[in-house]
């Protein structure tokens, strides 16, 4: 008598478990494409396609779906989340070219104000950018979501949702960014005294990295309220200043986006600001790791994108 042969990964097949996760980690984490991993084995004599192993990943896909599946429940029963999106070119058949998709990522790290909860991040894909797709990857969530000044998050506020209203904690780097662009291409005094009192509030975060929240908040009240508050009361004196300084740029999209922020600040305050929320927030994205991890998710030049199968979201389970 023999026993059964223990179950595979894939029933019937050959690879082992080994075998799949070293095509997964090469793929995803060294970014070696599948058609160049079929090139590798063939030179050591090991003969496999290319669409077998792409069929390996879509197996290995489904069996991390469950896990994929606790992780985005384990995040969206968080206090606050990060939230982005970054496009991604995906083969497109037929056209002769790639079509422009999105990775959106939301994730929790909450080391700086002393959280013992682990940092984590989820993936996953969507066709375009529009609002349909936030609304969509944060449902039922009605905690407080930390992003850019992008339109489509603003439906989260909305009161009307299942779940109730989110709360937005917009992402100061972002804001700044306008500033540096304007000052960085000439003079610009009035740029430069932006940049310079937000690099004050920056100072005082740097500080208070890693301590409890409550400490946070005590010192965000007592030093960064009253130079948020300044910084306002300086914009809006000001604003006009500010419109001579960069009219010449007005019908530039880029410069209307900085004019915009500029407005946008003050009803961003007190509880949509990041300085304003609590000791558990920061006042930028860019320190939340899917800031710096989604960037590994854009293709390399010997990639040639992503394909997406229909019905299931294999590339973006991987993160």
């Amino acid at each position: 008598m023999q026993a059964p042969a223990p179950e595979r990964l894939i029933k019937g097949g050959l690879p082992t478990e080994a075998m799949v996760a070293h095509v997964l980690v090469s793929k995803y984490a060294w970014h070696l494409p599948l058609y160049r991993q079929a090139q590798m084995l063939k030179s050591q004599g090991i003969v496999i396609e290319r669409m077998t192993l792409a069929a390996w990943v879509g197996y290995a896909a489904a069996e991390l779906a469950p896990v994929v599946a606790r992780l985005r429940e384990i995040l969206l029963g968080s206090v606050k989340l990060a939230v982005d999106e970054t496009p991604v070119p995906v083969l497109d058949p037929g056209r002769g070219r790639t079509r422009i998709g999105y990775f959106w990522s939301m994730a929790r790290d909450d080391r700086p104000w002393g959280n013992e909860d682990p940092p984590a991040v989820a993936y996953s894909y969507a066709p375009g950018r529009g609002a349909e797709h936030a609304i969509k990857l944060l449902a039922d969530y009605c905690g407080i979501v930390q992003c850019d000044g992008y339109a489509a998050y603003k439906q989260l506020v909305d009161r009307r949702r299942n779940s109730g209203s989110a709360a937005l904690a917009f992402c100061w780097a972002h804001w700044r960014r306008r500033f540096y662009e304007i000052a960085k291409s000439g003079p610009a005094p009035i740029a430069q005294e932006a940049l310079a009192r937000i690099a004050a509030l920056y100072a005082i975060e740097k500080w208070i990295r890693g301590r409890s929240a409550v400490e946070r908040q005590a010192v965000r009240e007592a030093e960064s309220k009253p130079l948020v508050d300044a910084l306002k009361t300086w914009l809006e004196s000001e604003t006009h200043a500010c419109l001579r300084q960069i009219g010449h740029c007005r019908r530039n999209p880029l410069w209307r986006q900085a004019l915009g922020r500029l407005g946008a600040l003050p009803r961003r305050r007190p509880h949509r600001d990041g300085h304003q929320c609590g000791g558990a927030h920061d006042p930028s994205n860019r320190t939340y790791a899917q800031e710096r991890a989604i960037r590994r998710l854009r293709p390399r030049c010997g990639q040639l994108g992503c394909r997406r199968l229909p019905g299931r979201d294999l590339q973006a389970q991987w993160r």
